[in-house]
């Protein structure tokens, strides 16, 4: 696969280190929270750990998942597309907005026609579960952390129909804000902007509550409540560009707020979340020390620290290193 991104060269090299970086970006990035609680739910915490060389193979996925683009970009026996692709050479070449296509084309051209159905009954099937899930969390997160605090005498009936009823909204809202997503540069960037404006809060919340005991939940709250409103007020400014077109005036306040690169934007988000849970915490008394005994770095007893200790070796810091080390090394090289 490797062999493949090296060989090609000029346009084709440059769509490859596209395909590549947003691909691999994507695998690594997926189902971050997942992750996090799956492996924090194990105990004892030794086998959770024994998932760090994991991280290799989510590496690794990043060449996998970009085998459609390479395909798409370095050739293969596919006479001249009805639908418009340029073929010469043995070689199909997908322009940059039309990149979504090249999986559809292989499925299109290459598999048989018993192995294609197999395939899109698979697409199909992992569609609807993850569509499942996602509606299933959310009228649940509606109905139980909501609905039965407004209405603590609700029947069970009350509370399904009730979920019903979100899921139904869910569908409507998702349907109704495709038009923002196809308005921006693409999914995963749009994807990416949104996870910006909206996770530095819950960052500033879990790391700074790790390391630093004097912090409590006030503090906690008005970062979490500050951070999503910048979020929310950038995604407000940004939708009607993406969805009507509108144009800001140039030198504005919302002019300048839209041209931010959302990355340096998550960045302010974070450092605006920092300095308001300081303030708050601060502001308010200091937590319990009992409540937040082993919580923290500066909570941890000895016996907590041995304890602790013991569940890793010198073969766990190698294989985190080495993830690291792999992914950094992707990044740098497929850069672009």
């Amino acid at each position: 696969m490797i062999c493949l991104a090296l060989s090609v060269s000029g346009r084709n090299q440059e769509l490859t280190r596209q395909f590549f970086t947003a691909e691999l970006e994507k695998a690594l990035s997926r189902d971050p929270q997942v992750i996090a609680q799956t492996k924090s739910e194990v105990k004892p915490i030794t086998i959770g750990r024994v998932t760090v060389p994991g991280g290799e193979i989510r590496e690794i996925q990043g060449r996998r998942v970009v085998t459609n683009g390479q395909v798409a970009v370095v050739g293969g026996e596919i006479s001249q597309d009805p639908d418009g692709y340029a073929v010469t050479g043995g070689q199909v070449y997908v322009n940059s907005q039309s990149t979504q296509a090249a999986f559809p084309l292989m499925v299109r051209y290459v598999l048989p026609a018993g192995v294609r159905g197999i395939v899109v009954a698979g697409l199909l099937a992992a569609l609807m579960s993850s569509l499942a899930g996602v509606f299933n969390a959310s009228s649940t997160l509606f109905t139980m952390d909501f609905y039965s605090k407004l209405r603590p005498a609700a029947s069970q009936s009350e509370l399904v129909w009730t979920g019903r009823m979100a899921t139904t909204a869910m569908v409507v809202i998702g349907l109704a804000w495709i038009p923002v997503i196809q308005g921006a540069r693409g999914l995963y960037d749009y994807l990416q902007s949104v996870q910006g404006y909206l996770a530095p809060p819950i960052f500033t919340v879990f790391f700074l509550g790790v390391f630093w005991k004097r912090l409590n939940a006030k503090g906690c709250l008005w970062a979490l409540a500050v951070g999503f409103a910048l979020g929310v007020f950038r995604l407000a400014v940004d939708t009607p560009v993406k969805l009507f077109g509108v144009t800001y005036p140039e030198g504005s306040f919302l002019w300048i707020v839209n041209n931010i690169f959302f990355q340096y934007f998550a960045v302010l988000i974070f450092a605006v979340s920092v300095v308001v849970m300081i303030a708050a915490s601060y502001l308010s008394s200091p937590p319990d020390e009992v409540k937040i005994s082993g919580l923290t770095y500066g909570t941890i007893t000895e016996e907590q620290r041995r304890e602790s200790r013991a569940t890793w070796n010198a073969v766990d810091v190698l294989a985190s290193a080495l993830v690291v080390a792999a992914i950094i090394a992707a990044y740098l090289y497929f850069r672009g």
